[in-house]
């Protein structure tokens, strides 16, 4: 773990809230991927694109854990580059002021090797935009 991404941002909104923009296949594309099939369910597995035209990686995800309002583990991997799995992980925590998001991306060191795009720097700052401005901006307008 001690290679692992930890991104930690504060949300102004309520726990479920939070979940239901993670979890609803509706509210996804809002802020995230749109992953048409998507599922909050063990077992469940799904692919997508990064939006854009360009296609250029394809993601595959298979729901590890679901725990409503609390966690939301699944895998991460890039099929068409390589068979290494890495792992993120969803943790919500709610307080008076909102909900802390904890995003845990454990693995990434696996497909350094792969290139730029697949640096630890690269899932860092994607990361950081994500949760810090996406999924931000979505939940407290």
């Amino acid at each position: 773990m001690e290679d692992s991404i930890i991104i930690k941002k504060k949300i102004n909104a309520p726990i479920e809230k939070v979940w239901k923009a993670l979890t609803d296949k509706n509210e996804l594309p809002s802020w995230y991927f749109d992953i048409a099939d998507f599922e909050a369910e063990v077992g469940q597995s799904f692919n997508f694109y990064e939006p854009g035209e360009e296609k250029k990686y394809l993601h595959t995800i298979e729901i590890i854990e679901a725990i409503p309002n609390q966690k939301l583990k699944h895998s991460w991997f890039y099929p068409n580059f390589s068979d290494e799995k890495t792992f993120v992980t969803w943790d919500l925590e709610s307080d008076a002021n909102g909900t802390l998001v904890t995003l845990t991306h454990e693995g990434t060191e696996k497909l350094k090797d792969l290139g730029e795009g697949f640096a630890k720097e690269s899932f860092t700052q994607g990361w950081n935009e994500i949760i810090g401005q996406s999924l931000k901006l979505y939940l407290e307008n």
